[in-house]
This record gives structure tokens, C-alpha cells and sequence, in this order.
């Protein structure tokens, strides 16, 4: 098997990890989303701290912590806290499918956030592609007369997060553990009140309750990290166009799953919006494909 098959593997092992998690968070959707982020904050701590310990590298996450890179982190650390929130919200009260609506217009946001703060030029095809989002965007907003807020949301923390962590000159694994050890004390503080009854009823919070759902919690760590590992592994394996053409795995997943095991209602708005957005997505990607093909021939 070559590096290139590797990387694809991996790419695409994560992204169907990352498209089937709503089954998993639709599990614990008896767990206030504010707890599971918690857990899921202090459990990452964990997985990814015995990895970064393992390769003798904590030096390299001090020295990153405490020095003027720190609050990019803080800033990178803030956004993707609020993506997984808004994650876990929309399936704890069956919201999927603007979730997954959110996934497929990020990589069309990010190239309207590279314009508009790096100014980076956009070709005529990105340029259409990210017109005709905001025409399905702007659709929706009207017809449901009120804006998709958990689908921009989505989008626009991931958008920010990516144009933050370009700042930091540190490696992918180190900056999402310096992320959630920067996160960590208020989860674990969070969740000390729910247990001990600082300011909220006594015992409330939910580890321990049961063998199942403590489990579920522990097992975020994992389920958070372990694709992220993943990610890293084939990212360095494959063309940047390869890369962008699998992410649109995870989108589809999330919406197959909301719509046919969560059962979530499509209106007509939905059925014109999103097929505007897939049309969009496959120009930007045909452009993409093009655009990583001539390095590659040259």
C-alpha cells in the first residue's frame, strides 16, 4: 500500500467518523450539551496530554503556552469550544441537518474570510461558488423567516478557527492540546459545580449516574482526538484538492444520518437551498482539483 493510499484512508476514516458522530452524541442527548462539552474538553485533555507526555514533547506545549503564541490559542480555543457546543446542541434537540448544512458551506466561507482579511484573490469559479451560497443562505433566511443561525455559526468558528491556527507556528497535535489545557479549568470547574452543588442543584451532573453514560463521556476524549490523529496522518499524504474533496464525507453523512435515522423533517426551502449549495461546492471543488493538478504536473 503506497503513503498516498495511507493518507487517503486515513482522510477518509475521519471524516466518516466525524459524519456518523451525531449517533453517538444522540446517546448521551439525556446530558445537557454544556456537560458533554465539558467532558469532552477535559477528556481530550487526557488523550491528547498521554500522547504529547509519550513523545517527550510537553516542553514544546509550555513553551508555546507561555509564550506570545498563547492567545492565539486562546482565540483558536474559544472557537472550536463554540463549534462543538453548537454541534452538540443541534443533535441533543434535532437540529442535524443545518448542522450539516454548516459543514458544507465552512470551505466556501473560508474563502470568503481569506478574501475579505488576507485578501486573497478569488477566481471566477470561487467566486460564483460563494455567490450562489450566499443566494441558498439568503433563500433560507426568507423562506424560514429566521436565519440559519446554526449552520453560519458552524461555519463561521471554523472559518476563524482555521485563519487563527495559520498564525501558530506550532504543530497541529500541540495546539489542540495547548487549546483544550487552556479550556480544561473551566470544565473541570463547571463540572465540580454540578457535582458538589456550587451555585446549581446538588448532584446534578451526570458522570457516575450510570456505567453507560460515564462511559459515553470518558470515551469523548477518544472520539475527539482519535480522528483528529487521523487527520494529521493523511493530511501530509495527499494533495491539498484530495483533501478538500473528502471533507464533503462528514456534511453528507450528518445529513443521510439526520434525515433518515433521526427522522428531521426537509421543508421546500431546504430542497431548493441545499442542491444550490452542492452545485456550488462542485464548482469550487472542480476548481480546486484544477488548481492543485498544475503544480502536481509541473
Amino acid at each position: 500500500m503506497t503513503e498516498t493510499t495511507k493518507g487517503f484512508l486515513a482522510i477518509l476514516g475521519t471524516c466518516v467518523v466525524w459524519g456518523l458522530s451525531g449517533i453517538y452524541y444522540k446517546w448521551l442527548s439525556h446530558v445537557p450539551p454544556i456537560e458533554v462539552l465539558a467532558h469532552r474538553t477535559v477528556w481530550s485533555l487526557v488523550f491528547f496530554g498521554a500522547i504529547i507526555l509519550a513523545q517527550g514533547r510537553i516542553g514544546i506545549l509550555w513553551r508555546m503556552l507561555s509564550g506570545r503564541s498563547v492567545l492565539l490559542v486562546a482565540v483558536a480555543s474559544v472557537m472550536i469550544s463554540l463549534n462543538w457546543f453548537v454541534y452538540i446542541w443541534s443533535v441533543t434537540y434535532g437540529h442535524v441537518v443545518e448542522a450539516s448544512l454548516g459543514y458544507f458551506i465552512f470551505p466556501l466561507v473560508a474563502v470568503a474570510l481569506g478574501a475579505a482579511v488576507y485578501r486573497e484573490r478569488l477566481g471566477r469559479a470561487q467566486a460564483l461558488a460563494v455567490g450562489l451560497a450566499l443566494v441558498a443562505v439568503c433563500y433560507l433566511t426568507w423562506g424560514l423567516g429566521v436565519a440559519p443561525w446554526i449552520a453560519l455559526t458552524l461555519a463561521l468558528t471554523m472559518g476563524v478557527y482555521g485563519m487563527v491556527k495559520k498564525k501558530i507556528a506550532f504543530g497541529s497535535d500541540i495546539t489542540v492540546t495547548g487549546e483544550v489545557a487552556l479550556l480544561a479549568p473551566l470544565a473541570l470547574a463547571w463540572l465540580a459545580a454540578l457535582h458538589f452543588g456550587w451555585g446549581v442543584p446538588a448532584e446534578s451532573g451526570a458522570f457516575g449516574s450510570d456505567w453507560t453514560t460515564s462511559l459515553l463521556l470518558m470515551f469523548s476524549g477518544v472520539l475527539t482526538g482519535g480522528p483528529l490523529v487521523l487527520f494529521a496522518y493523511g493530511a501530509q499524504r495527499v494533495r491539498l484538492g484530495t483533501l478538500g474533496i473528502l471533507f464533503y464525507v462528514n456534511p453528507t453523512l450528518q445529513f443521510l444520518v439526520a434525515v433518515m435515522l433521526f427522522g428531521e423533517p426537509l421543508t421546500p426551502y431546504h430542497l431548493v437551498a441545499f442542491p444550490v449549495i452542492w452545485a456550488a461546492l462542485v464548482i469550487y471543488s472542480a476548481a480546486s482539483l484544477r488548481a492543485s493538478a498544475q503544480p502536481a504536473r509541473a
